[in-house]
């Protein structure tokens, strides 16, 4: 459950700061019941994603999915989002015009395998593609690359259907681990980079790539070595 803040009052009360209690105890269970519905959304995909990497440990004897990571925005987070946006500040506009309240990182051991899970879940006949980016074959200008796609997923509840958007971030190990440290990097940092910082950056990226295509033509040759 979520605990109201004294500066997130603009967010619960629609930028009135001088909201009742009564409003405030209403908007904050707004806030739980949609936080659990994208939660809900979370434990939706992950299950989808469960059982295909179950399927392919059968069919292809290996897991394709080392690991999975999710989380939920908090509330100050989807502040904070909608303020750079320069949208709305509440709930309705947060619901309606951010993709990643709820996320979900999909971590691979091989670059086909992105593709493979990608593909399988989107054929899937209850999940509905609203966007796709591919920053594998068309990395950032800083190095980044990942498969991100955001699906919208049916929510069945007690009373109702929510149809309910989650971004869905595929990746390889080397990948997760260039993210990973560069985010760490910049994580607060305010003022622009060096230049041969951000070079080496992008160096790093080229290398982690590089290291992923030959890693997954040793690992069709040994496939081809087993039959």
């Amino acid at each position: 459950m979520i605990q109201l803040k004294e500066n997130d009052k603009i967010f619960f009360g629609g930028g009135d700061m001088n909201i009742s209690p009564e409003l405030v105890e209403e908007k904050i269970e707004e806030m739980n019941e949609t936080l659990l519905i994208y939660r809900s959304a979370i434990k939706e995909v992950k299950t989808k994603l469960d059982i295909l990497d179950d399927e392919l440990k059968i069919r292809r004897k290996r897991n394709p999915i080392e690991y999975m990571k999710s989380r939920v925005k908090t509330p100050g987070s989807i502040m904070d989002k909608l303020q750079r946006k320069g949208l709305e500040m509440s709930i309705y506009a947060a619901k309606k015009n951010l993709n990643d309240i709820a996320g979900i990182r999909v971590i691979c051991s091989f670059v086909g395998d992105i593709y493979d899970i990608a593909d399988m879940l989107k054929r899937q006949d209850d999940i509905k593609v609203i966007e796709e980016k591919d920053y594998i074959k068309n990395p950032k200008s800083n190095g980044y690359r990942s498969l991100h796609l955001v699906v919208e997923v049916p929510i069945f509840f007690s009373d109702h259907v929510e149809s309910v958007r989650v971004e869905v971030q595929i990746r390889t190990i080397a990948m997760d681990f260039w993210a990973s440290l560069e985010h760490k990097l910049y994580y607060k940092k305010s003022g622009e980079t060096p230049i041969h910082i951000t070079n080496d950056l992008k160096e790093c990226a080229d290398l982690i790539a590089s290291t992923d295509i030959r890693m997954q033509d040793i690992h069709r040759k040994v496939d081809e070595l087993r039959y």
